[in-house]
């Protein structure tokens, strides 16, 4: 009896604490600290005690398919914040963010290997899974507790109902719903089931409120009508974006004493030739990733910061930059080297041509997730389009991507006459050591960006350079910061 009754507390423990583990899960990179386990989850005794006052009865097997659909949910909910705030600086967004899952596969192929790729995958499902059939047990566990008798059942329903109205008080608190005082301590960066659950639900309901708004402001374009609006300009415009160049390389030692020295002595061999630079700094619609977004937001004018704007402006037939400057008389084109499978979307960008990676006509290795190094698209750049022989001035969106991630390896620049197919890149491709290795130490991964993003400027300043004679108007800007743990800078700003 004494065996019995020592195995039943040891799965009564074993239950609670599992139990315990998934309320107090981070869901924040800050908060995955031994701290995170101080916290007192109000949802834990609610949830303990309800099963115990159900006993084995329909009604508890209800409460348990309900408490492991929630708990499932946002368990996964709560990673998918941790991977976002690590990469983007932000919480995931369940209306707006699926389509990221697709683009985070394939930059993680990039890194790891499809190998480890699929077997990170496999890991994730068989994890859930095992989450599932876990939580399934801890809750029967607490479900086939000994019948109570009706005494201790009314005392355990009556706790279990008070730590119920506890949870939502302080849920109530916390989104500021009228409770004025915090029930719970929670360590700085730790957020509980219940308050993840609300404000989940919150932000759909938020996200499709802002569409609604969104798409009438879409709608309300001043320039719709006019016509000519960059007819004062004289010579073909380039406007190149790039990649992951944010403030941080003018502000942090780490990245500013490198990537301004390169932008001094470009700007001073562009003054010995007689042209001139001007910076200022923009705000990015994101950070980390999703550079579309802040190519949309340039093209339209409006705050396109997540992927339901970013269909919403596609399909309103909003004219972009790119169809105003058609009117003025330019050929509109994208150049996008990082563009490799279809791309629908250019159709409703006013783009004449865009030519992707295969357009560009490139021999050589690809330099890991990049295809190219911009040294390359820009030459491609002239030769396909610049320099075709045509009158018409020419209305230019580049996108570079040697400084995307994984940053691995850096290319260097070459004699711009000896580019061709771009083999003459081929050994700088192989060189160094693999994305595998480098984002073991973050430390490297940091002075990998640094090196890329200086490549990048040393490539359009050199470009620029290179067309002195016959200037075109050239703007150069970020797409957005890197990810806070690389750039070490959190802002939105990009030079």
């Amino acid at each position: 009896m004494k065996g019995l009754m020592r195995n039943r507390l040891v799965q009564l423990g074993l239950a609670t604490a599992l139990l315990y583990l998934l309320l107090v899960q981070p869901n924040h990179p800050s908060a995955l600290t031994w701290r995170a386990l101080m916290a007192f989850p109000l949802e834990l005794p609610a949830i303990l005690l309800g099963l115990a006052a159900l006993g084995q009865t329909r009604i508890a097997v209800v409460l348990r398919f309900v408490v492991t659909a929630i708990l499932v949910v946002i368990a996964i909910l709560k990673g998918a914040d941790f991977a976002m705030f690590s990469a983007l600086s932000r919480g995931f967004n369940p209306v707006a963010d699926l389509p990221l899952i697709e683009a985070g596969l394939r930059l993680l192929s990039s890194t790891m290997g499809l190998g480890l790729t699929l077997l990170a995958v496999c890991t994730t499902l068989v994890v859930i899974a095992s989450v599932v059939a876990l939580i399934w047990w801890a809750t029967g566990v607490w479900a086939g507790i000994a019948p109570l008798g009706s005494m201790a059942r009314a005392i355990v329903t009556a706790g279990a109902v008070v730590f119920a109205g506890l949870t939502v008080a302080d849920v109530s608190h916390a989104k500021g719903w009228g409770v004025p005082f915090d029930l719970t301590f929670n360590p700085p960066g730790t957020a509980l089931t219940a308050k993840i659950g609300v404000e989940r639900v919150q932000m759909v309901r938020a996200t499709l409120s802002d569409l609604e708004t969104f798409r009438a402001v879409v709608l309300s374009d001043p320039y719709a009508e006019q016509s000519g609006l960059l007819d004062l300009i004289d010579r073909d415009v380039v406007i190149v974006f790039v990649e992951s160049y944010g403030r941080t390389s003018h502000d942090t030692p780490l990245f500013a004493d490198l990537h301004r020295a390169t932008l001094n002595t470009g700007e001073a061999r562009l003054a010995d030739r007689g042209l001139a630079m001007a910076s200022g700094y923009l705000a990015s619609p994101t950070r980390g990733g999703q550079s579309w977004l802040a190519h949309s937001t340039f093209a339209n004018g409006l705050l396109i910061n997540d992927q339901i704007r970013y269909r919403a402006a596609l399909v309103s037939g909003r004219q972009t930059l790119f169809h105003l400057a058609a009117q003025s008389g330019f050929a509109t084109a994208a150049v996008m080297p990082q563009i490799t499978m279809s791309w629908p979307e250019a159709a409703f960008m006013g783009f004449d041509t865009v030519l992707a990676a295969r357009d560009l006509g490139y021999k050589g290795l690809p330099f890991n997730w990049v295809t190219m190094p911009d040294q390359f698209t820009f030459a491609a750049l002239d030769r396909l389009l610049r320099n075709d022989g045509r009158t018409q001035p020419r209305f230019i969106q580049l996108a570079t991507g040697s400084s995307h991630a994984p940053w691995v390896p850096v290319p260097e620049m070459v004699d711009w006459d000896q580019i061709g197919d771009g083999q003459i890149f081929n050994d700088m491709a192989t060189a160094g050591d693999t994305p595998k290795m480098v984002w073991r130490d973050h430390d490297r991964v940091r002075d990998q960006y640094r090196l890329a993003i200086d490549y990048a400027l040393q490539a359009v300043l050199s470009y620029a350079e290179r067309h002195a004679d016959n200037p075109p108007l050239i703007v150069i800007l970020g797409d957005h910061q890197a990810a806070g743990f690389v750039a070490l800078d959190d802002r939105m700003d990009v030079p």
